[in-house]
């Protein structure tokens, strides 16, 4: 009796066992049949994109590899570069530059009047045996853009082994008088070199705080009247604004304050000159500062100031 119950227990845990595994097997069935259905609706979907697109699956694949291709060269491209790769390519192309004779063993500079060009060679020098492929001109133009008497500079290689320097020179327009001494002045103010109180002789002076940097507006007052230019000796910034002139005869006209006003004192000023010889005349002194009337003072009259007023 024992042994036949035992044989029962068997067979139906035997039969349990059967049930799972088909039931695990349907279940895999049925995902294994979702994922067919999936993957052909993926493939229906994505071969209706593609039809979509204005190009053939040929030329889909060329895109394809160039992008592949593309991605693969700025990989090997960043990775030379991290390492140096391109540096050291570089110095060895530069070193057999040079031992076929490309290097710097020649200077020539053109364009030097007035300053000294020593000072240009010592700086274009500092190249000398350098091979050519390794010479940057954009720095040597720079260190050249420091010297004050330079305004542009242009720097080229004339292979094999020469550098070629053009300077374009600032052009010496005035004498800056700073206490103690004399400096030479381009038009935009920019101090080039100390002259001797000799060599400013026949040059405008212009004197005063902060003089230099007004002697763009200085020119467009000469402007107003050019016929009086020839006449000023020197110039002074008052106060830092107005100007003093000082005429070859000694006379000083003192103008009013502001462009405008100082340009339009300076015209009637030269009108006045045509009409009565102003210049070089007894008066010492013209003082416009008070528009429409000008103060003449004669020496020996200090007390006797004339005012008379501007003709209409």
């Amino acid at each position: 009796m024992r042994a036949a119950a035992g044989l029962q227990g068997a067979a139906m845990a035997v039969v349990k066992r059967t049930a799972v595994g088909l039931r695990r097997a349907t279940r895999s069935s049925n995902r294994a049949t979702q994922a067919r259905r999936a993957r052909a609706s993926t493939s229906r979907i994505v071969d209706a994109l593609m039809g979509l697109l204005p190009f053939t699956e040929e030329q889909l694949h060329r895109i394809f590899l160039f992008i592949i291709l593309g991605v693969v060269m700025a990989a090997a491209w960043f990775i030379a570069s991290i390492t140096g790769f391109f540096a050291f390519v570089g110095a060895h192309v530069a070193v057999l530059a040079a031992d076929a004779g490309f290097a710097v063993r020649n200077v020539s500079v053109t364009g030097t009047e007035r300053m000294n060009e020593q000072r240009v060679y010592e700086r274009v020098l500092r190249q000398r045996d350098m091979p050519m492929p390794r010479v940057n001109l954009a720095a040597i133009r720079s260190e050249l853009m420091e010297l004050a008497w330079v305004k542009d500079a242009r720097v080229s290689r004339q292979l094999p082994d020469r550098l070629v320097v053009d300077i374009v020179e600032r052009q010496p327009h005035a004498v800056l008088v700073k206490p103690g001494r004399m400096v030479l002045i381009d038009r935009d103010g920019v101090e080039l070199e100390p002259v001797s109180a000799r060599a400013a002789a026949d040059r405008l002076l212009i004197s005063g705080p902060g003089a230099g940097r007004r002697v763009g507006a200085l020119e467009r007052l000469f402007d107003a009247a050019p016929a009086l230019r020839p006449q000023v000796k020197a110039a002074e910034w008052v106060g830092n604004r107005r100007w003093n002139l000082t005429f070859r005869t000694g006379q000083v006209l003192a103008l009013p304050e502001g462009e405008e006003e100082s340009a339009s004192a300076l015209i009637s000023f030269a009108r006045l000159d045509g009409q009565n010889r102003l210049l070089g005349g007894k008066v010492e002194t013209f003082d416009m500062r008070a528009p429409p009337r000008i103060y003449m003072r004669i020496p020996g009259r200090a007390e006797q100031t004339l005012g008379t007023e501007e003709p209409g």
